[in-house]
């Protein structure tokens, strides 16, 4: 994901957070998870110590880097989608904005949303491939009403590309950040 900073705005301080958990050399996640027919199933404990740990991790930043603490955005690209929307929900205080690309929402999350007066704040901009292969694009269409169903309007945008960042989906989250 670092590989994107020159997509964004000089005036950020973008920082790449790397998961916890090693797969295999060069490749992390922040908890296990099981494609099944039914759908994924993510170990939701390990997701909510990532959470926690994300959370620790974002307080840390914005203290050492000198960030403006009402102007972070979290953004993450499938799992990293995952743990931006977890962290934004619960402790959206941290976090002005937040960018799912090719992601969804945990529903274990959900027991621990925030109340409707502290989410007010923060802005959510939903990207899914219609081609993914990985998440199908059903998982953004939830994670849209998922949002709406909490009282919050998420940017919602589809793409002709399967489980990646494209040019254009790249073009359309850079600006979207840059506007906030």
């Amino acid at each position: 994901m670092f590989s994107l900073e020159s997509a964004f705005d000089s005036r950020f301080i973008v920082v790449s957070v790397r998961a916890p958990l090693t797969l295999r050399p060069g490749s992390y996640a922040w908890f296990p998870v099981q494609f099944t027919p039914q759908g994924p199933i993510a170990d939701s404990l390990q997701a909510e110590k990532s959470r926690g740990l994300l959370a620790e991790f974002v307080a840390w930043a914005v203290k050492d880097l000198g960030a403006d603490p009402d102007h972070v955005v979290v953004a993450g690209f499938s799992q990293g989608a995952i743990m931006s929307a977890s962290l934004a929900l619960t402790e959206p205080e941290m976090v002005k904005a937040a960018v799912l690309m090719s992601g969804r929402i945990l529903p274990e999350v959900l027991s621990s949303v925030a109340s409707t007066d502290r989410r007010k704040k923060t802005s959510y901009l939903v990207v899914h491939g219609t081609q993914d292969e990985v998440l199908p694009v059903a998982h953004g269409r939830t994670s849209r009403e998922t949002l709406q169903s909490l009282g919050i309007d998420p940017e919602y945008h589809e793409f002709a590309m399967g489980h990646t960042i494209s040019d254009k989906s790249l073009a359309l989250v850079s600006g979207w950040i840059n506007a906030r």
